[in-house]
């Protein structure tokens, strides 16, 4: 399996594709009631999934005196959550892991909407 693939509809914990999690979630819901099938049809739709380190606020004059190496201070202390953003809405936090000499992210809390 490949982790840079934005196709893959695999889900790594379970082995199931979407499809086959949708088929199980329709089994289990009382008849009349939305499924995860139901949302098949958006299921190939793109999305912006950005992920934030931190943030930093700065006068111009301060960012114009930037140069190579300059260090920015984020709002985040080392090993706090960061942030998963999918179009610019939080959904999630989670903590930075190496895999195969590429960053990523483990979600560690899942953000319910309100």
């Amino acid at each position: 399996m490949s982790e840079n693939d934005p196709n893959q509809d695999q889900d790594t914990s379970a082995g199931l594709s979407l499809e086959e999690m949708a088929a199980q979630i329709d089994q289990e819901v009382p008849a009349g009631e939305k499924t995860a099938s139901d949302l098949e049809a958006v299921f190939d739709v793109p999305v912006r999934v950005s992920v934030v380190l931190g943030k930093a606020k700065m006068p111009v004059a301060s960012l114009l005196k930037m140069d190579i190496g300059t260090v920015i201070e984020l709002d985040r202390q080392v090993g706090e959550a960061i942030d998963i953003y999918v179009n610019e809405r939080l959904v999630a936090r989670g903590e930075i892991v190496l895999v195969e000499e590429r960053l990523g992210v483990t979600m560690t809390e899942i953000i319910k909407a309100s």
